[in-house]
């Protein structure tokens, strides 16, 4: 089993003393985001987590207690883009603070497990191709030996960050000047000893040396733990997303980062009430366990093929 640490809120950001308390107690709940009400009891023990993967802007409240994660195989997806406070509201000064925790994790754990994204990029009348490439070199230089890959994407419309994005007049390039800007991109990154991927994009970038990403990454996860992994793609995901299976553990409206482009929050009012129902000691994340919920222990079980194949040899 793979945990997804998570793609609906940034738990080692916001929720980090409740996760290493889950990870304390050995399970947690996890409410099912279509029927509230359907709550899922989920066993992580070393013996079933085969990875755990963690997304986030800003690990720094994780870092004094990583200790905590022994016998846990981890990597992490790290958010770093070039906008301010206007696109992502409560995120840190990115030179002053992001860069430098960024440094500071893969000094700790290897750059083959920071992940670096720049992502989802957004064109507007400040936020100009030109404005990108610049910050992109300065973060891409600043990370230089910290980390072995870089990870972009471009920005979604979806229902909940519509109207956000048009009160911020985001613009689509057309299709040669994304290609051209891509390719600038995967330059910029090479130069500085990264590889480059795209996360769920349907253009085809490998004539510029991007390829398709795995977030989610079967192969990673295997150079990690030093063997193979029965894992199949994640259906649950959009068809260009390369992820394998994982069950997310995040709770939607949750989020405290306050980023303009977020597909997973409906509104501020709404996260700050959710964050009022944070309790340390749940095994829920944002609230408790009502009478008409109805709780189910999931089956999971480790991936591991321990035993080499002939391909292994």
């Amino acid at each position: 089993m793979i945990l997804s640490a998570s793609r609906r809120t940034d738990i080692p950001c916001y929720y980090s003393d409740w996760f290493y308390n889950r990870i304390k107690e050995g399970f947690l709940y996890v409410r099912n985001p279509i029927n509230r009400h359907q709550v899922s009891e989920i066993r992580i023990s070393p013996e079933v987590v085969d990875c755990i993967v963690f997304w986030t802007k800003n690990p720094a409240p994780m870092l004094s207690r990583l200790d905590e994660l022994q016998g846990y195989p981890y990597y992490f997806q790290f958010t770093l883009t070039a906008y301010g406070t206007d696109i992502e509201g409560n995120v840190p000064h990115k030179k002053d603070v992001v860069i430098p925790v960024f440094q500071t994790l893969s000094k700790k754990i290897g750059a083959q497990r920071v992940i670096w994204r720049y992502d989802p990029v957004l064109f507007n009348e400040k936020y100009t191709p030109a404005y990108h490439i610049k910050a992109f070199t300065q973060i891409a230089r600043a990370l230089r030996g910290y980390t072995d890959k870089c990870v972009i994407s471009f920005v979604d419309r979806y229902v909940k960050n519509r109207e956000m994005l048009d009160c911020l007049h985001v613009y689509d390039l057309e299709e040669a000047q994304l290609y051209a800007f891509a390719g600038q991109l995967s330059r910029i990154a090479l130069e500085n000893g990264m590889e480059m991927a795209s996360c769920a994009e349907k253009i085809n970038l490998e004539n510029y040396e991007i390829q398709h990403n795995c977030c989610i990454d079967k192969k990673l996860i295997e150079s990690i733990i030093g063997c193979r992994i029965n894992a199949g793609k994640d259906r649950n995901q959009r068809t260009e997303c390369g992820c394998v299976e994982s069950i997310d553990i995040g709770v939607y409206d949750s989020c405290l980062n306050g980023c303009a482009y977020c597909y997973a929050n409906r509104g501020q009012a709404i996260v700050e009430d959710n964050y009022r129902k944070y309790d340390l000691a749940s095994p829920l994340l944002c609230g408790k366990i009502m009478e008409e919920d109805k709780v189910t222990l999931r089956p999971v079980k480790s991936a591991r093929q321990e035993q080499l194949s002939f391909l292994d040899m």
